[in-house]
C-alpha cells in the first residue's frame, strides 16, 4: 500500500511581472511511494524537486490536485491538523539546519520537546538516537565543533526524534565530499533497513540515486518525465534527460566523438556488447570470440552492479579476418545485444543485432 500518494498535483506562483502567466513549479504529478521503500526523486535545478518535498509535508498548499499520506488526504486541512500529520514526517536538510546555540543532545531534543514528550523519555530517546547514528561522545558539543558529516548526522537524528514513518532528504548529501556521503548514505540505508522507515531521497546526483535507492523518479520542467525500479531506469532509460543523468555513472555507446578517437587508438572493427540481468555473461561473450581465433580489447565501458543485478555495455576492438568476426557477431547477437556502428558514422547510428 502506497504510504504517499500523489495523484495530479500541480503547485504554481504568480509571476513577479504583472500580467505575466503563473510560473508552475510542480505539473500534474501523480507518484505513489510504497511503504518501506527508499524512492529517489532527481531532477536538475529547477526542475521542482524541493517544492514537490514542500508538498508531501504539506509546508505548502497544492494548487490543483490531491496529497495522500498514510491513507489519509491532507490538501485542504488546517494547519492545526497539518502540524499532526508532520509529526509522523521528518526532514533532512543540505544545509543541516541546526541551532548554532544550542548542544547537539538539545537539537535532537528539540522536535520532542514541541511534541510534548517527557523530560525522562526525551533523555532516554536522545541517547538512543546519537548512539544510532555514533555520535553519544559529542552530546555536548555545539555544531560549530562539528564535521560537514557529523552536523547532518545530528541532523538525521533528529529527523528521527519523533518516530517518523516518513523521512524526506532534500540534497542532504549536496554539501559533502565524496567519501562522507557514502557514510551518510550508508547510514540512510540502516535507518531504512532497521527502523523500516519510508524514504523520499531529493538528489541531482545520479550516484545517490544508485546507492540507496529502490525506486526512482525523474523530474523535468516540473513534470516527472519517467519512473521506476532503479534497475530498469539505469539499464534502460527511455527519455532524454533520465539518459542524460544515466550516462553520469553509466558508461554507455561511444559518443561519435569517442568512436573516432576509439578507431585511432585501437585498430580492428569496434563493436558494443549490452548486457542486462539475466542475459548472457561477459565469459560467454569473450568465450565466442576467442574460439573464432579472434583477438579483442575492452576499450570503453563498464559492468554495472544494482543491487545484485549486473547490467552495462562493453564496446570491444576486434582484430581477425571479416567472415570470422561476422560469424562470431551472429552468433553472439543471439545472446546479447550487439552495436557496431559502420565506419564513418555515429556510434548511436549503429545498427543492433
Amino acid at each position: 500500500m502506497a504510504i504517499v500518494s500523489l495523484a495530479n498535483v500541480s503547485k504554481s506562483y504568480p509571476s513577479p511581472e504583472r500580467g505575466a502567466p503563473r510560473i508552475v513549479a510542480v505539473d500534474d504529478v501523480s507518484l505513489e511511494i510504497e511503504a518501506g521503500e527508499v524512492t529517489g526523486i532527481i531532477g536538475y535545478s529547477g526542475a521542482g524537486k524541493s517544492t514537490l518535498v514542500r508538498l508531501i509535508n504539506a509546508l505548502e498548499p497544492v494548487t490543483e490536485g490531491t496529497v495522500t499520506i498514510d491513507g489519509r488526504a491532507i490538501t485542504g486541512l488546517p494547519e492545526r491538523e497539518l502540524r499532526a500529520v508532520r509529526l509522523g514526517i521528518g526532514m533532512i536538510f543540505q544545509q543541516f539546519n541546526l541551532f548554532e546555540a544550542k548542544t547537539v543532545a538539545q537539537n535532537v531534543a528539540y522536535p520532542l520537546k514541541v511534541a510534548g514528550w517527557g523530560k525522562a523519555e526525551i533523555t532516554a530517546r536522545v541517547q538512543e538516537l546519537l548512539d544510532f547514528v555514533g555520535l553519544a561522545d559529542k552530546a555536548r558539543a555545539y555544531p560549530d565543533q562539528l564535521s560537514g558529516g557529523q552536523k547532518q548526522r545530528v541532523g538525521i537524528a533528529r529527523a528521527l526524534a519523533t518516530r517518523p514513518r516518513i523521512l524526506l532528504a532534500d540534497e542532504a548529501t549536496s554539501a559533502l565530499d565524496p567519501e562522507t556521503t557514502q557514510e551518510v548514505l550508508a547510514l540512510l540505508k540502516r535507518v531504512n533497513e532497521e527502523y523500516g522507515v519510508t524514504m523520499v531521497v531529493i538528489t541531482h546526483e545520479m550516484d545517490v540515486i544508485q546507492s540507496i535507492a529502490t525506486k526512482v523518479a525523474v523530474m523535468d520542467g516540473g513534470r516527472v518525465i519517467e519512473q521506476g525500479d532503479v534497475f530498469d531506469v539505469f539499464s534502460d532509460p527511455q527519455h532524454a534527460s533520465s539518459r542524460k543523468f544515466v550516462s553520469t555513472v553509466v558508461q554507455g555507446v561511444p559518443s561519435p566523438a569517442e568512436l573516432a578517437v576509439l578507431r585511432e587508438r585501437h585498430p580492428g572493427r569496434i563493436a558494443t556488447f549490452s548486457f542486462r540481468d539475466g542475459d548472457a555473461s561477459q565469459a560467454r561473450v569473450f568465450v565466442e570470440l576467442a574460439q573464432a581465433g579472434l583477438e579483442f580489447e575492452l576499450v570503453y565501458g563498464g559492468i554495472n552492479d544494482i543491487r545484485g543485478r549486473a547490467f552495462g555495455h562493453l564496446t570491444l576492438a576486434i582484430r581477425g579476418e571479416e567472415a570470422a568476426i561476422d560469424r562470431a557477431l551472429a552468433r553472439i547477437g543471439e545472446l546479447v545485444a550487439v552495436t557496431e556502428p559502420p565506419v564513418g558514422d555515429g556510434a548511436q547510428n549503429g545498427e543492433a543485432r
